[in-house]
This record gives C-alpha cells, sequence and structure tokens, in this order.
C-alpha cells in the first residue's frame, strides 16, 4: 500500500467538485457533514439543488457571511447555514419522514470503509468513543434514493477504504451507489466495483493494488 499522505489525485475540492457535476437540475439533496458540506458551493451556476437537513429544514441555503450567523438557524453539524427564499421548517419527525419515505434523491456521506458490494461503514470504528450511535446516517442510507460516498481512498496510514468486506460496524448493508475518491471514481455494479474515472497520474494498476476489493474496468 502507499503512504495514506500520498499527494497524488485530486484534492478535496476537485473532490467535491465531481460530486456536484453529478447531480441533476431540481434534485433534493441531503449533505453529510464534513467533505461532502462543500458540494453546495460547487454546483454549476444555473442548476437548482434543494438541500435538506435532517434537524427539519428543507431549503438550506450557504454558509452566513462571518458577523451575520443566526445560532438558532443550522444543519445537522450544528453549523451555521442560511435559508433561501421559500424554504420551509419542520418537526424532526417530519423530516425523517421525507426520508423514509423515500422523498430525497440523493444523499452524499463520508465513509470509513466501503465494501466491494456497497455494504457503508461511516460512524464508528468499533473503538470506544464519544459517538453513542449510529444517528441519521442509518436512515439515510436506507431511505435516500441514491447515496454518494466522497472519502480520500486510503487512511492517514495507507490502509485501504475500500474493501472486501467492512470489518467495522455498518451504516446500512448494500446501500452505496458511487464512491468519489482522491484516486478515483467507482461505481458500485452487480458485477463489483467499476472505476469510472482515474485521477490524473493513476492507473488501474496502481489503484489495484491499493484496493483490498476486485475492481473491474
Amino acid at each position: 500500500m502507499v503512504n495514506g499522505d500520498n499527494k497524488t489525485g485530486w484534492d478535496v475540492q476537485q473532490m467535491a467538485q465531481k460530486v456536484a457535476m453529478d447531480i441533476p437540475d431540481g434534485a433534493y439533496v441531503n449533505l453529510g457533514i464534513g467533505i461532502p458540506e462543500m458540494v453546495s458551493g460547487l454546483v454549476p451556476e444555473g442548476r437548482e439543488v434543494i438541500y435538506h437537513t435532517e434537524n427539519g429544514l428543507l431549503g438550506m441555503g450557504p454558509v452566513p457571511p462571518t458577523g451575520a450567523e443566526d445560532p438558532e438557524l443550522i444543519n445537522a453539524g450544528k453549523k451555521c447555514v442560511t435559508a433561501i427564499p421559500g424554504a420551509s421548517y419542520f418537526h424532526h419527525a417530519d423530516s425523517f419522514t421525507m426520508i423514509r419515505g423515500r422523498h430525497i434523491d440523493i444523499c452524499v456521506l463520508g465513509a470509513l470503509q466501503v465494501s466491494e458490494t456497497g455494504d457503508l461503514a461511516n460512524w464508528s470504528t468499533g473503538e470506544p468513543s464519544a459517538i453513542p450511535a449510529v444517528g441519521g446516517a442509518m436512515d439515510l442510507v436506507a431511505g435516500v434514493k441514491t447515496i454518494y460516498v466522497i472519502s480520500k481512498y486510503l487512511t492517514k496510514t495507507g490502509a485501504p477504504k475500500i474493501v472486501k468486506q467492512c470489518t467495522y460496524p455498518l451504516t446500512g448493508k448494500g446501500v452505496v451507489d458511487r464512491i468519489y475518491t482522491d484516486l478515483a471514481v467507482l461505481d458500485v455494479t452487480v458485477r463489483g466495483l467499476q472505476v469510472r474515472e482515474l485521477a490524473p497520474g493513476i492507473s488501474f494498476e496502481y489503484l489495484q493494488q491499493n484496493t483490498e476489493a476486485k475492481l473491474i474496468r
């Protein structure tokens, strides 16, 4: 495996831009915490995307300017946001009814591990931590129509995140549709993990050497 500090490939903004380009006009989208949050600022001009946050807002706008934050207007990650004209506020339970009723088109989440069959582990390594439970991610992967994952290809120690079988507690089984990383974009298919796009300077052979799961061209 290569070192986890390897700088070859796309940076996080380029990764997020890849996701943004694949979100169609008029989509209802939920963004996870971290790199997924960057996606909203990279959607092409003229394309309308309606953002949903599970704490009760449909029509989430961009991050407010410094000094203009409203501490009562936050996303699920407790970061201050804004609301677009026509935005709707609702109860937490109604928000999850939207999710479970499959009214959200796309969800973008981070990952600790993704298996070759699309299993996702993104909330715990199994070690004691401050995170008590899987939270809303479990509902999102079960109820949202399309799940995109965005993550570095390797851990900081150079271990693969794309694995044959997840060893961490699962968020959902067979739920991931596409994986965006710094080295490649992969589609989860019935035949296995198919390489959709390689980052500049990355060969298929190099990618396979740094992947536990078998890849297909």
